[in-house]
């Protein structure tokens, strides 16, 4: 990084809180090269890099025409752009500026702006995103009204770049914020090179499905595509580039935005300023309509284990709670009657408590998990029977009060469960020899509870079922979550993925605890499954996988298929279903059944998994 770069990064103060979320405006001196002229340009305001070379000066009767304006929400302000652009690619020739209140211009006025040039961080500095360059408390005088707006760039599979972002500079902490823009060579760079001007997409398909009020879209139909429609998020080293965020500028009350499915699409494309905000980075916000069409996506059907199948399934329901609305008990036990065909063994994440987010020490979960239990008999499924081990309150983390925990359902008419007592929230479960084989000393029972891997984070439920008179030992996870990292469009690169550090240790744990077992009875049937929260590429899964002692059946699908949840519009892995070597080699079929993530109708954002074992 040029040391003129490093001396303004190194001279950042925080100067003003700007919306409901941690989102910093960042002020530094202007640099020495500042034009002694008050005339700038929009271009010369935004420069070569991320940064604003005119960061923290005052400018004066900056000319451009409003090419969007946002009336609503804490962002309130105006783009506008020059119409005078200068030879550079690198250049952008728009511009946010950041007024508080409803903007009084409209698109077409050719205005004159004087203010201050500021680097606006959404989120704030900590989570290491790339800024906003904008001006701040400005001046606006209107010209004239009506004139054409310029032309938009197109993104789409041609314009941007294969390679998704350049390498951070070391000598500035990973930052690319000081790299020179190579808008050509980088999607990242690319799309700042656009940032604040008026650009379009053409029709293009959804790839994340309508949420607050957004949607993702592709602009590279061809880029890890599926069989579904989405884009598969397969390794950290191919990211897909070509995803886009689409908001609308209109307010909703005036605009309904459309609810859209992965596959569907955004018929005629969109046109409107590239923003860049804190929840997926660069979006085209949209002045035009935005029209959806319905591409048929279906949610789908596992197909019924067989007599001699034992079908071993993990789906995280997301806080479930009684208070949560009859409807959603009723859905998410018609996903298992109907989507999930009634498996034999069903491992729940995010139970919550007998109160929900009420934080009064209520631990016990008994009324949630029958109310549930009676939602899928209603429906004509098993009924199922559970076990757990409450937790200690406010020791799991997730939401505050909620006391989040595994479960697990079974089908006492296919599978019978051995209770070995004493199991609890601190006493760890062991493995010990009876009759030659490996057993647990406490059934249900908590792997390792005491170890700091768990640490404001849920205990793996361990348990021992018997199918046909054979042992299978379950495990039931839910790993910590990604919160915390930064984002793939952090101005670090690659960026800091700070969460993985717990997964890596609560992985090494729970190895361990499958390895005793093996150590025991090397033919032991293990099922260790669950919302790990990171990828089948990912270390996590490695370390996991460490010694043979387990292997991830999301393997066995096609690539394409390995998903269960949709971010961003990456559909990736975060569900897993892990299974040492002698259900390996005996024999098993494994299905992601979407339902979920794929949908703006929802009722968890994560698809369940089903694992049947030949027995």
């Amino acid at each position: 990084m040029p040391s003129s770069t490093s001396t303004r990064l190194a001279a950042l103060t925080v100067a003003a809180v700007c919306s409901t979320v941690a989102s910093t405006v960042l002020t530094v001196p202007a640099r020495a090269a500042t034009p002694t002229t008050d005339r700038v340009a929009i271009h010369d305001i935004q420069g070569t890099t991320r940064l604003s070379p005119l960061v923290g000066a005052q400018v004066t009767e900056v000319p451009g025409t409003v090419t969007g304006v946002r009336g609503y929400g804490s962002s309130k302000g105006f783009w506008f752009q020059s119409t005078v652009p200068d030879r550079s690619p690198a250049t952008s020739e728009g511009l946010f500026v950041f007024t508080g209140t409803a903007p009084a211009v409209a698109p077409g006025d050719e205005v004159r702006v004087s203010g201050t040039v500021t680097e606006f961080v959404p989120g704030g500095t900590a989570g290491g995103n790339q800024s906003l360059t904008q001006l701040s408390r400005p001046t606006v005088t209107v010209v004239s009204s009506g004139n054409p707006l310029p032309a938009p760039v197109t993104l789409d599979g041609r314009s941007v770049p294969d390679s998704y972002t350049p390498v951070g500079d070391p000598t500035a902490g990973g930052s690319i914020n000081g790299l020179p823009l190579r808008p050509t060579v980088h999607a990242l760079d690319r799309y700042e090179s656009l940032e604040g001007m008026n650009v379009r997409i053409g029709s293009s398909r959804v790839v994340g499905a309508t949420a607050f009020n957004e949607l993702w879209v592709t602009v590279k139909p061809g880029e890890n595509a599926n069989r579904r429609g989405g884009t598969v998020y397969g390794s950290y080293r191919d990211q897909n580039t070509g995803r886009l965020k689409v908001q609308s500028l209109a307010p909703v009350a005036e605009r309904p935005f459309p609810a859209a499915n992965v596959g569907d699409l955004l018929k005629g494309g969109a046109e409107g300023p590239l923003d860049f905000n804190q929840f997926g980075g660069y979006t085209l916000t949209a002045r035009t309509p935005v029209t959806v069409v319905d591409r048929g996506l279906e949610r789908e059907r596992t197909r019924p284990q067989h007599r001699r199948e034992l079908a071993v399934a993990t789906y995280n329901v997301e806080n479930l709670d009684p208070g949560d609305p009859q409807e959603k008990f009723d859905s998410l036990a018609e996903a298992v009657v109907t989507n999930l065909a009634s498996p034999d063994v069903l491992a729940l994440e995010e139970v919550q408590d007998d109160n929900g987010r009420t934080d009064d020490g209520t631990v016990s979960a008994g009324v949630t998990l029958a109310r549930f239990t009676e939602a899928i008999a209603a429906r004509g499924g098993p009924r199922y029977a559970w076990r757990s081990v409450d937790p200690a309150d406010g020791r799991d983390g997730g939401e505050p009060g909620g006391n989040i925990r595994q479960v697990f359902l079974f089908n006492p008419q296919r599978v019978s469960f051995t209770d070995r007592p004493g199991g609890d929230a601190t006493t760890a479960t062991g493995v010990v020899r009876r009759a030659g084989k490996a057993a647990l000393t406490h059934s249900p029972g908590r792997v390792a509870p005491a170890s700091d891997a768990w640490t404001n984070s849920r205990k793996p439920l361990a348990g021992e079922f018997v199918f046909r008179g054979r042992t299978v030992f379950v495990i039931a996870n839910h790993f910590a979550s990604k919160g915390g990292d930064q984002a793939l469009t952090s101005q670090f690169q690659p960026p800091a993925r700070s969460s993985e550090n717990q997964r890596h240790r609560q992985a090494t744990e729970l190895n361990a605890f499958v390895k005793d077992i093996l150590k025991v009875q090397p033919t032991a049937d293990v099922i260790a499954l669950g919302d790990i929260n990171d990828f089948a590429f990912s270390r996590t899964t490695e370390l996991l996988e460490d010694g043979g002692a387990l292997w991830s059946a999301v393997r066995s699908l096609p690539a394409g298929d390995r998903y269960s949840y949709a971010y961003q519009g990456n559909s990736q892995v975060l569900d897993q279903i892990l299974v040492s070597p002698s259900v390996r080699r005996g024999g098993f079929s494994y299905d992601t059944v979407h339902i979920n993530a794929e949908f703006a109708d929802q009722n968890s954002d994560h698809d369940p998994q089903v694992l049947r074992v030949r027995r």
